[in-house]
């Protein structure tokens, strides 16, 4: 009876001590074996992360990504490029906005008044409404143009940032090489003999 106690005793303390090594799980007549998580760190893409951030940056004070991805010549080249080129629309869109009003007041005066330009006025040489009117639309297309030119440099600026911050992150490697030698193409059958033109031979080594 003691030795049925004891090996009662030493089965219930190993089971409480041994476990499984993995979970399954029993759903009607089959057994399916649960995966286990493990933990494995989560990679990350500097380049897309820095990429990304220079974007923002970009639209909300263009030139700032460019500066944020490492203030170098050429980089401050393209900012300066940036600023000049708006500075130049600027000027150009006050330029054509005020000839536009300057033709439309004019237009609007002369059907007024009986096709009669205000004294003094420097549209005086234009005897017929309809130069006026032609002046009028050519301003107004140019100034047009120049806000969707305003539109286009913002979103060079953007997407220059953009992919400078990509390829500020992206290692080509030391192994690509380029090797260059003189070759012969067969360019076709004549006469019974085949004739050869010179060539170059280009190969890439990655």
């Amino acid at each position: 009876m003691s030795k049925i106690l004891l090996l009662s005793v030493f089965l219930c303390c190993t089971a409480m001590v041994v476990r499984g090594q993995e979970e399954f799980t029993v759903k009607g007549d089959s057994i399916r074996q649960t995966p286990q998580r493990t933990d494995t760190a989560k990679y990350v893409n500097l380049g897309k992360v820095a990429a990304r951030k220079a974007a923002i940056r970009s639209a909300m004070v263009p030139g700032w990504g460019q500066i944020g991805n490492g203030l170098t010549i050429y980089r401050g080249i393209k900012v300066s490029a940036i600023y000049v080129g708006g500075t130049l629309l600027a000027m150009s869109y006050i330029q054509n906005n005020r000839n536009y009003k300057e033709f439309l007041a004019e237009i609007q005066y002369r059907q007024a008044n009986n096709d009669q330009s205000p004294r003094g006025s420097k549209f005086a040489q234009y005897q017929n409404t309809a130069g006026l009117i032609t002046a009028k639309d050519v301003y107004r297309r140019n100034r047009e143009v120049v806000l969707f030119s305003f539109v286009a440099l913002y979103a060079v600026n953007i997407i220059e940032a953009y992919v400078d911050a990509r390829l500020k992150y992206f290692d080509v490697g030391d192994n690509m090489a380029i090797k260059i030698s003189p070759s012969m193409i067969n360019s076709n059958v004549k006469y019974g003999f085949n004739s050869f033109a010179p060539a170059l031979k280009i190969g890439f080594r990655l």
